[in-house]
C-alpha cells in the first residue's frame, strides 16, 4: 500500500465513521487520512472536559462547561482543514475519564449510529486511557446490538511498557492481524501539525505525539474481561479511581446488562 492517498481512495466510496473518546483523538489517530475522506463522520463519546474543575482551570478555563465548549470549537476548526463540517461531528456527552462507568449507555448510544457504516475507525484496546478502552468496548458491543456489518479498524494511542510510555504503537498481540503503517509525506505532516495546533487547549498533550506515520489494523474481537496485556496499565497511575480488576468488574456487569433478555 503506497500511502494514505491509496487507503483513502479505497475507502472514499464507503461510509466511514470515526468513533473516539475525546475531541482531538481523531486527529492524533487518523488526521492525515481524513484529508482523503471528507465525507467521514466523527463521533466523540465525551466532550473532553473532566468533572473536576481543576482540569478546566489548568487548561485556562473558568469552568468545565467553558472547557467543553472550547474543545468542541477546536475540533471543528481542526476538522474544517480537511473539509469535515460541524454537521459531520456528533458528541455523545459522556464525562471525560468516566466512560467506563457508562459502558451500557455508551453501547446503546452507538448502536443506531453505527448501523449504516461500512468502516469504523476506533481505539485499540491497549490499557492506556480508560476512556479509550471503554470506547473500544462500546464500539464492539454496539456492533452486536445493532447488527452492524461494518469492518472495525483500530488505531494505537498510548500504553505502558515497564516505566515507559509507548505512543502510537500497538501493544504486542500475537492474535492481531498485521498492522498497516502509512508514512506521511511532508505535505501530510504539515497538515497534521496544523490540525493539532487547532487544539490549543491540548498543546502539552499533542506535543508528545509524532506526525511521521499513522497506523491501522483490523480490530479483532477482544475478550474485554481480560486485560489487554500483562504489563502496567497507565490509567491506574492517574488518580482516575480505576484499576484493572475494577475494569473487569465493570465490563462483566455491562455484558450481563447487554445480554438479550
Amino acid at each position: 500500500m503506497a500511502g494514505l492517498g491509496t487507503l483513502g481512495s479505497q475507502w472514499a466510496t464507503r461510509t466511514v465513521l470515526v468513533v473516539v473518546a475525546h475531541p482531538d483523538d481523531e486527529v492524533l489517530g487518523c488526521g492525515a487520512l481524513l484529508a482523503h475522506l471528507p465525507a467521514a463522520k466523527i463521533i466523540h463519546l465525551t466532550d473532553g472536559a473532566p468533572r473536576q474543575q481543576a482540569n478546566a482551570v489548568l487548561a485556562g478555563f473558568a469552568t468545565s462547561a467553558d472547557y467543553a465548549t472550547a474543545r468542541r470549537r477546536e475540533a471543528e476548526t481542526a476538522l474544517a482543514l480537511v473539509g469535515i463540517g460541524p454537521d459531520q461531528i456528533a458528541a455523545l456527552g459522556f464525562i471525560d475519564q468516566e466512560v467506563s462507568l457508562s459502558l451500557v449507555e455508551a453501547s446503546h448510544a452507538l448502536s443506531e449510529r453505527i448501523r449504516h457504516a461500512d468502516i469504523i475507525l476506533t481505539h485499540a484496546y491497549e490499557g492506556g486511557h480508560s476512556d479509550h478502552d471503554a470506547t473500544a468496548f462500546a464500539v464492539r458491543a454496539a456492533h452486536r446490538l445493532g447488527g452492524s456489518q461494518a469492518a472495525v479498524w483500530e488505531m494505537p494511542f498510548y500504553h505502558a511498557e515497564a516505566d515507559t510510555w509507548v505512543r502510537q504503537r500497538f501493544p504486542p498481540d500475537p492474535a492481531a492481524e498485521p498492522e498497516i503503517v502509512l508514512m506521511l509525506t511532508e505535505e501530510e505532516r504539515e497538515l497534521k501539525r496544523r490540525m493539532l495546533a487547532a487544539h490549543g487547549s491540548q498543546v502539552r498533550t499533542v506535543a508528545s505525539f509524532s506526525v511521521e506515520a499513522e497506523r491501522f489494523r483490523p480490530a479483532r474481537i477482544y475478550d474485554f474481561t481480560t486485560l489487554p496485556h500483562t504489563g502496567p496499565l497507565l490509567y491506574e497511575r492517574h488518580g482516575w479511581n480505576l484499576t484493572g480488576p475494577l475494569w473487569i468488574e465493570r465490563v462483566r456487569a455491562a455484558l450481563r446488562a447487554l445480554e438479550p433478555q
